[in-house]
């Protein structure tokens, strides 16, 4: 099949994976138009072409929003927790059964390769069958006082309503990562996705909608202007949760923000993730970690392995045999079954990568595989390794998010753990060696919230996901994830 005719045949299918998704905004489980008419397109990343055209959120709206949580917020929190448990259950097996067609409509938003976005829509699924199992175990603690006055009592109670901020890398699996826990601990929501991707978060809405979800309990506001209207969300005092995952950048802007009307945040912000190789680790274990770790979601993840430290007496070897594996991706509009690489979302970030690339060479690196932005339409860019990177290039510095692997050496345990600890950020970093106590031991040394020991994936639903410095504050996924939407109340008695 010609370019053209792939280019043709993915056109159509990525129209036939929107043609049923909603595309107003959703208010107290309706269906509505911003309030003064105004839209924005989506667009679809492999060609630059629109995909659909949605409502544009406004102030007012947003407000309305919080109205629509805050009417039914009593009455969520009073439901049986057995039956907000079958609901998140409803919900996740409804996306199970529809995950192909959902992970189309991912596909035709973000341009992720199919194969990832149907791997995403798995996960998103694991979050509400996860939290359908915790729903029904929001534990409290009951002891005696130590002076043996009184009995202190704890019970967990929804902290109320929540406004969930979400990105554009990952549209099903950051909305259920927050929807999903805050529903089984008795919240109602305002989700707030990016303006790349909002199709999935509306497609998500109606099919909980579908599940039984009540009106109002999940409010979805696509918005080209989030800023007034994220703003005016917190400067309500009804709201009294944001859960962000973003850039650092905006979240200090969002603490700030937040910081005025004392509300509970959990922050998931960005990443720049060590990738560690010693001399003794499995070779080829670290390979095929290295391309999961990297090459997921074609590398726009806050968890995508950004800086290759490998040991001096191995580097050359990795080297070769990541570029060999790297060289056989193949690229190409996501809607194809064969292409392992799609587009990067948007412009601005393909040239990001392209800029930062093109530095590192300047700066002395040796260019290994690809480097070079395509010519045509959509925003692809080639799996890229570079060796010989220098220690202080910009590109070790800054969060790539595109499949470019920069490498340099280390020679001793120490100069690996400094380096991979010499940034502001510290999200998920990833270590292989082949001596289990030096791996225990480097992974307690390194600054980073999440580990990968000799694994080039960390992310699980029941597991703690968050990082530490300027990574983050918090826990998604987990019990945590679930106590983050709880405020704990202490009663004390004497009986």
């Amino acid at each position: 099949m010609s370019d053209m005719d792939r280019f043709k045949t993915h056109t159509q299918i990525v129209a036939d994976a929107v043609a049923k998704v909603p595309t107003q905004l959703i208010i107290a489980g309706a269906q509505r138009p911003a309030s003064d008419g105004s839209t924005f397109d989506v667009l679809d990343p492999a060609t630059g072409l629109r995909l659909a055209t949605v409502a544009n959120g406004t102030v007012d709206d947003a407000l309305d929003c919080v109205e629509a949580a805050a009417a039914t917020a009593k009455a969520w929190a009073a439901t049986a927790p057995r039956k907000r448990s079958e609901v998140l259950q409803r919900t996740y097996q409804l996306m199970v059964d529809r995950a192909d067609e959902l992970a189309l409509l991912i596909t035709a938003e973000n341009g992720k390769a199919l194969a990832d976005a149907r791997g995403e829509v798995l996960y998103s699924a694991e979050f509400f069958r996860w939290y359908a199992e915790e729903a029904v175990r929001v534990r409290g603690e009951i002891q005696t006082a130590p002076g043996g006055t009184n009995k202190i009592i704890v019970i967990r109670q929804p902290v109320g309503v929540a406004l969930l901020v979400t990105p554009w890398n990952f549209p099903a699996a950051m909305a259920a990562r927050k929807i999903a826990p805050a529903l089984a601990a008795g919240c109602t929501t305002i989700l707030k996705p990016a303006s790349e991707t909002p199709l999935t978060a509306l497609a998500l809405a109606a099919l909980m909608e579908e599940a039984g979800l009540p009106a109002g309990v999940v409010n979805v506001l696509p918005s080209k202007r989030s800023s007034a209207v994220v703003s005016a969300m917190l400067s309500d005092p009804r709201v009294r949760k944001l859960s962000f995952t973003g850039s650092t950048e905006v979240g200090r802007t969002l603490l700030n923000l937040a910081n005025d009307h004392i509300i509970n945040c959990s922050m998931e912000l960005g990443g720049n993730a060590p990738f560690l190789v010693f001399a003794d680790a499995d070779l080829d274990r670290a390979i095929e970690g290295a391309m999961v770790a990297k090459m997921r979601n074609g590398g726009e993840a806050c968890t995508a392995a950004n800086r290759f430290y490998v040991e001096a007496g191995i580097a050359e070897e990795f080297g070769a045999r990541l570029t060999r594996a790297m060289g056989a991706l193949s690229t190409g509009p996501g809607s194809d079954s064969a292409v392992k690489v799609g587009p990067l979302v948007n412009e601005a970030t393909r040239t990001k990568v392209a800029d930062l690339v093109g530095a590192a060479l300047a700066g002395g690196a040796t260019l290994q595989l690809g480097g070079k932005t395509p010519e045509g339409s959509g925003y692809f860019y080639p799996p890229t390794v570079l060796t010989d990177v220098a220690a202080d290039a910009e590109i070790l510095r800054t969060e790539i998010f595109g499949p470019v692997a920069p490498i340099t050496t280390f020679t001793s345990e120490d100069e690996a753990v400094a380096l991979a600890n010499n940034t502001e950020y510290g999200l998920v970093s990833y270590v292989y060696t082949g001596d289990l106590a030096r791996g225990l031991r480097v992974s307690e040394r390194i600054e980073a919230g999440m580990v990968g020991l000799n694994r080039g994936l960390v992310s699980d639903p029941a597991a703690p996901f968050g990082g530490v410095k300027e990574s983050g504050l918090g826990r998604e996924g987990g019990v945590e994830g679930l106590l983050a939407f709880t405020e704990s109340k202490y009663i004390a008695v004497d009986w």
